[in-house]
This record gives structure tokens, sequence and C-alpha cells, in this order.
């Protein structure tokens, strides 16, 4: 059975930005100011002193195209039809027979299906007597509707004893839930050392979730090189069942770590890009600054752009304060002195100070500073 806890530690780990600033060798995007993006020089660069810039009424507009004409479509005389299918044809048409579908053989686990379809106290019913003779799938079952209360009255206490029995009988998810109790002392002593072992065998086991928090874990008792080394292989197999955090992380190691392989090191962007579109927001802003900055690939500045404004818009104040800056500067969009001001207003009422942009904000005029700020106070991060 495969119930899905939450996965991220933060009481007492330390962070993998922590670790790496520790290391001899960085990348050189590590390395750097991180309010700093880069972009090719460009001939007679525009600039709000020397020319007016028109804002768009949108803060996503994408810039023109140059020219007033529109291109012309080469060859456009030469197009021929298809003489394929019609559509209507094709609709008529007999499709292949499926692959007829394999029986199914294996044990069927009346308990979890009454738990899937939300029947809460039957599942409990069916797994209780289960869980008494030993049954660690039982036993996890009837420890998580205890937990969460479902079907049966909210019961931490004897939940943990299930979780307890469950991970004794094998069962990764408890072993990874027992080691979370443990830590913090939830309705058990808490005992340190024994969560570390329950969390160890639940990652060595397979537990996604697990193998991420025994990798931060080894990254705080050994600080610098020695335990990122020891942490990567976890790392690197909680990404591959798709924990975000492990994602960004392995993107961030195979780029700083020293003796990383070429094959390696050649996919640090499809990681992180992987944890940007995961939906987390420290992995968009990475993927802005790195398709910027050419880190990890290729520039691409639009595409930099784009990320940096999705890690704007869910609430990331870093990306916020470089979105303005991006506008200012025309990277990946054109100018745009009021969505300028805008980013920075939104990120210095989050407490991001940034003198240049100030002196950038006094800069502008009275009713584009006011236009500013009538978009700030409409502004609400993305769910």
């Amino acid at each position: 059975m495969s119930l899905t806890p939450q996965h991220r530690l933060r009481p007492f780990l330390v962070t993998l930005a922590a670790c790496l600033t520790a290391l001899p060798l960085v990348a050189a995007a590590q390395q750097s100011d991180p309010s700093v993006v880069t972009r090719p020089p460009v001939e007679n660069p525009g600039t709000f002193k020397n020319e007016r810039v028109e804002p768009s009424n949108e803060p996503n507009a994408q810039p023109s195209q140059g020219g007033d004409k529109p291109a012309a479509s080469a060859g456009a005389n030469d197009v021929k039809p298809s003489e394929g299918i019609g559509i209507f044809d094709r609709m008529g048409a007999k499709l292949p027979d499926l692959p007829p579908e394999k029986t199914y053989k294996g044990p069927v686990d009346d308990a979890y299906g009454a738990f899937q379809r939300g029947y809460y106290l039957t599942a409990f019913q069916k797994a209780l007597p289960r869980a008494q003779l030993g049954d660690p799938a039982a036993q996890t079952l009837i420890a998580e509707l205890m937990s969460q209360g479902l079907g049966v009255k909210r019961d931490t206490k004897n939940a943990a004893f299930w979780y307890g029995k469950a991970a004794e009988g094998g069962d990764a998810s408890s072993m990874f839930k027992y080691a979370l109790i443990l830590m913090e002392g939830q309705d058990v002593p808490r005992d340190r050392k024994k969560a570390d072992e329950w969390m160890k065998k639940a990652a060595d086991a397979g537990q996604a979730s697990a193998e991420f928090n025994w990798a931060q874990s080894l990254t705080a008792d050994n600080p610098g090189l020695k335990g990122l080394q020891l942490a990567l292989p976890y790392y690197e197999k909680s990404a591959a069942q798709g924990i975000a955090d492990a994602e960004y992380a392995v993107s961030q190691l195979y780029m700083s770590l020293p003796d990383i392989s070429p094959e390696k090191k050649s996919e640090a962007r499809i990681w992180l890009l992987r944890a940007a579109n995961a939906g987390y927001d420290t992995a968009q802003l990475d993927m802005g600054v790195w398709l910027i900055n050419g880190t990890g690939g290729k520039p691409d500045l639009e595409a930099g752009f784009t990320w940096m404004k999705i890690a704007a818009y869910r609430g990331n104040v870093a990306a916020q304060n470089k979105l303005s800056h991006l506008y200012i500067n025309a990277i990946g969009t054109k100018q745009d002195p009021i969505a300028a001001a805008t980013w920075y207003v939104i990120s210095r009422r989050a407490g991001f100070k940034d003198p240049e942009l100030e002196d950038f904000y006094l800069g502008i005029e009275d009713d584009q500073q006011k236009a500013a700020i009538d978009a700030a106070n409409k502004f609400h991060p993305a769910k």
C-alpha cells in the first residue's frame, strides 16, 4: 500500500543552499551576486533617460516583432492541399481493435479499496482484524485513518502505536511516518537516534520522501563536500520518483559538485526544469536566471523572462525584484517602466530592499508611480 505522506522536514535540517555555499568549487551562477542577471550587449540600448517608453496596459505583453508590414509567406502560391484521406472519411473508418485486457489475478485489498472510495468506516472495520493479526499494510491503513480522524475519532496516540507496529513489519510508508513522530516527540518520547534509524530504513526501502529527508540529514550531519557527496545518491533516487525538492537538489549538485561526469552535468538544467514544472517557486526563479545567464545550456532570454514572471506571480520575492530589473533593461521583454515599478513596489513591501530600484522608481513620472502603486495594490500571488 502506498500512502502519500508529507515529505519536507524543516525543524533541524540545514538547507541545501547553506551546504553549497561552503564548497570551494561551485558553479558561476552560484558564486555571482544573486541580484544580477546579464544579457548580451546590444548597440544603442534605449534608456529611460533618452527615450520615452509607452508602457503596455498588460504586464504580460510580448514585445512587438518590429516593422510595419507583415512578413510575406514564402512560396504561398506553391502550397498544395494534402491528397490524403479526408477527415470525414477517417471518422467513418473502422479503428483497429484494442488489445485484450489482461485479467488481474493478484490479491484484492478490500480495506484499501474502501479507503480509496471514501468508505472510511468500512475500511477501518475490514483492516482492523488484519492489523491485529500483524498485517503491516492493514496496520498502516489503521494508523492513517486514526491520525486523520477518517471514519473514526481522531486518535494520534494510537495512530503512533500502529505506525510503529507497521514499521516493525516492514512497511516503508510507516517507517517514514514513525520517524517523523519520533523526531517531533508527538505521542511518543522524542528520540533523534531512533528517528534517524527509521528514516534510513525507509529511504533504503525506496520511500521517496524518506530518501529526500535522509539526504537532508546527511548534509546536516556532514557539513561541506563530504555530506553532499553522501547525500547525492539519495537525492537522485528521490528525484527519480518525482519529489520536486529532490529534483531541485540534484540540479544544484550536478552543476556545483566537483568530479561530476559531463553526462550528469548536462542534465542539471533538465532536473531544474522538472522541479520548476512541478511548481517549486525557487526552481522557477533559478530556471529564469539559468536561462538568462546561459547556465547549464544556451541562453534563452524570453524563456528566462517567462519563468521569472511565473515565480514572481507565485509570490517569490527575489523573482519579483529580478523581474523589475528585466523590465528596466529590456531582457526577454520590452522596456516597461510601470511594470518595473509595480514589481519593485511589490517586492519592497515584502521587505526586499534595492537601492538601485529605489533610484529608478524616484526617477519616473508621478503618474507612472501612481499607476505602479495601483497595480501593486491589486496584486495577489497565484496559488
